[in-house]
């Protein structure tokens, strides 16, 4: 009996330690929800299922790709992977001739990447640093794009602004730089006009400049740049540094980067897709230097898909009109005399080749930027094996050869040694008997 009571007494005592409110549940307590809170029957509490466990993602199969180690056997091109060893798509031979002509030209830092555009496979994938550590400059995105940008402003301006090739627009001033007065018309310091066309082929800072100030607006180019690849990762079977994209809203800033001054950056990479969709008609397609890969026993592991990933960046009519004004930096522009010999033969007879160059000058650091684009032949026909290149050559205060050049030569190689008539090759000698005379 006295055990009884002392039962009840210690009950009593915890019940009024706790002092709980009529209606509160002790489950609320203990779950740490406040006193007040609905609170289901016991038959409803239910636990929450455990989350799913997340299995490891595959590992690429070409995960681990070396192609500053690349090496040929019987004129086939191998790099290795972390599962065993890639055969490529390279070019032997024209890898080859493309190291050779950065070599022989001493360029302190240069690139060149050449693609079939029609299946998206790279024949050439070359960078050289002519002192230092070896580095891959095709998948580096710290150049500036320079007027290579101009290709995004003149797309936005045709897509856009429903601008075309022909339009006209008089100008004077930014060959150098750009400031406020050189965005403003004026009857008295326009002494010349020209087309859209011909500003994009001689790479005329003003035309561009003020045409996107009057017709587009800031967002306009920024979307148009992305959809170009801008900010965006490049698929490819290494990975690639995202060009990097700023676009002012003020106008005097937002008027200079429309026409190349800083504020972007590329990639080689970056820059072949730029004019393998201007080539395909407004089509991008995945680039890629992976055939298959074969393990250490001898078996494939991993073969590339028949099929590459492509889809529509700017429409056909679009496409088609930048073209026409890139055919203009060689027949007429900035790339003429580097295209042509000095009485005026082409160096590629019969085959158009279309392009965008660029040039820019860190001052602070006394690095020339020089870029070349493009694509040849300039309309695609079966069994014409069409080919965009984009070529990137960096040289100090002093230099022999711009980017357009090393372009030039990579296309002469390739048109030659497919039976091109009146096509001669690069040759490497000349370039280094140059280089030993006093």
């Amino acid at each position: 009996m006295v055990i009884a009571l002392l039962a009840v007494a210690v009950a009593t005592a915890h019940f009024a330690r706790h002092k709980l409110a009529p209606g509160v549940d002790e489950r609320r307590l203990a779950s740490g929800d406040p006193p007040g809170a609905a609170t289901p029957p016991l038959a409803q509490v239910t636990r929450a299922p455990p989350e799913p466990q997340q299995r490891p993602a595959e590992p690429s199969p070409v995960a681990g790709l070396d192609l500053l180690r690349m090496s040929a056997t019987d004129d086939v091109m191998f790099a290795p992977t972390g599962r065993g060893t890639a055969k490529l798509t390279v070019d032997a031979n024209l890898q080859t001739i493309a190291l050779a002509l950065m070599r022989s030209h001493h360029l302190p830092e240069a690139a060149v990447v050449l693609m079939d555009t029609t299946t998206g496979r790279l024949l050439v994938y070359a960078s050289h640093v002519d002192h230092g550590d070896k580095r891959d400059l095709c998948a580096e995105a710290t150049a500036p794009s320079a007027s290579v940008f101009k290709v995004v402003t003149a797309a936005a301006l045709v897509e856009d602004a429903h601008l075309g090739a022909d339009t006209k627009q008089c100008y004077s001033g930014g060959e150098q730089r750009i400031s406020a007065v050189d965005l403003v018309d004026s009857p008295q310091r326009d002494r010349w006009c020209t087309t859209l066309a011909g500003a994009l082929g001689r790479s005329i800072n003003t035309v561009f400049a003020r045409l996107a100030k009057e017709h587009l607006a800031p967002a306009q180019l920024d979307a148009m740049a992305r959809r170009f690849g801008y900010g965006q990762t490049i698929p490819f079977d290494v990975p690639v540094q995202p060009s990097t994209l700023h676009v002012p809203t003020e106008t005097l800033g937002f008027a200079r980067t429309a026409a190349g001054f800083w504020n972007t950056s590329l990639s080689p990479l970056g820059a072949l897709e730029l004019s393998a969709i201007v080539a395909r008609g407004g089509e991008y397609i995945r680039p890629s230097i992976v055939e298959r890969v074969t393990s250490d026993a001898g078996g494939v592991v991993w073969s590339a898909p028949e099929a590459p990933e492509s889809r529509r960046v700017i429409a056909s009519e679009t496409a088609a009109e930048l073209q026409t004004m890139m055919a203009r930096t060689v027949s007429e522009g900035t790339s003429y005399r580097a295209f042509h010999d000095g009485a005026g033969r082409a160096f590629l007879p019969g085959i158009p080749v279309a392009g965008k160059t660029g040039t820019l000058t860190d001052g602070d650091t006394q690095r020339y930027f020089t870029w070349f684009t493009g694509f040849a032949p300039l309309r695609a026909e079966p069994g014409s094996g069409q080919v965009a290149i984009a070529a990137l050559v960096i040289n100090g205060p002093s230099w022999e050869v711009k980017a357009n050049v090393l372009a030039r030569d990579v296309l002469r190689a390739y048109f030659k040694a497919r039976g091109a008539i009146g096509v001669t090759p690069p040759t490497t000698a000349t370039i280094a008997r140059r280089h030993r005379e006093p």
